[in-house]
C-alpha cells in the first residue's frame, strides 16, 4: 500500500471492538479492577510513619554511583572494601560513571588483585592455598579425563592449555620473585 497522507483507517471504536472481542473492555470499569485503590495516592493508606526512612550509619564510607546522591537508606556488603583491591573498587565508583567501561574494567581488575591479595595471604598464614585438591585435578584422574574431553563438543576445550597457567600463576610467581630479588641483592652484594 504506497503511503498516503490520510489514515487508511480508522481505529474501531470500543463498542465495536466489544462487539466482536468477548471480555475486551472489562478493566474499563474501575469498580471492576482490584488495582484501583492502589492507583490513588493515599500516604495514610500504608501505615509508614515517615516521608524517608532512617539512615543506617556508616554510610558516608559506602561507595556508590557518581549518578546517585547518596547510598539507599538500608545497605550492605558480603566483603567490605580492603588493600589495593579497595582502592581500585574506590577509584571506579569515585570516577566513573556505570555507563562507561572504565567503571566496569576497574572493578573487574580489582576483583583480580583481591584474588592475587588472597593467595599472597595464604601464602603467610599458617593454612596456605593447596592447588591441587582445590582445583580438583586429582578428580579429574579418575572420571575418564580424555574421553570426557574430546567427542563431546565441550566449548572449554579451546582455553584447557590455559587452565594449569591460571591456576599455577600464583603459585609460580611468589617464588620467581623472591629468587630473582634474592639475585639482585647478591650481584649488588658482589660489587
Amino acid at each position: 500500500m504506497p503511503y498516503t497522507a490520510e489514515k487508511p483507517y480508522q481505529n474501531p471504536s470500543s463498542e465495536e471492538l466489544r462487539a466482536r472481542i468477548p471480555g475486551w473492555g472489562a478493566d474499563l470499569d474501575p469498580r471492576d479492577r482490584p488495582s484501583v485503590p492502589r492507583e490513588k495516592y493515599d500516604p495514610g493508606a500504608s501505615g509508614a510513619h515517615w516521608d524517608f526512612p532512617d539512615r543506617q550509619p556508616g554510610d558516608e564510607t559506602r561507595e556508590h554511583s557518581i549518578e546517585h546522591k547518596f547510598v539507599t537508606p538500608v545497605f550492605g556488603t558480603s566483603v567490605p572494601l580492603k588493600g589495593f583491591s579497595g582502592a581500585i573498587r574506590r577509584l571506579a565508583y569515585a570516577k566513573f560513571s556505570e555507563g562507561r567501561a572504565a567503571h566496569w574494567l576497574l572493578l573487574i581488575l580489582g576483583d583480580r588483585v583481591d584474588a592475587w591479595e588472597s593467595h599472597a595471604r595464604s601464602f603467610v598464614s599458617t593454612r596456605p592455598d593447596n592447588p591441587i585438591t582445590e582445583t580438583g585435578i586429582l578428580a579429574e584422574a579418575g572420571h575418564h579425563p580424555v574421553s570426557s574431553r574430546f567427542g563431546q563438543n565441550r566449548s572449554d576445550l579451546s582455553h584447557v592449555w590455559m587452565d594449569p597457567l591460571i591456576v599455577a600463576g600464583p603459585w609460580l610467581a611468589g617464588p620467581l620473585v623472591v629468587l630473582g630479588i634474592r639475585t639482585l641483592l647478591r650481584r649488588r652484594h658482589a660489587a
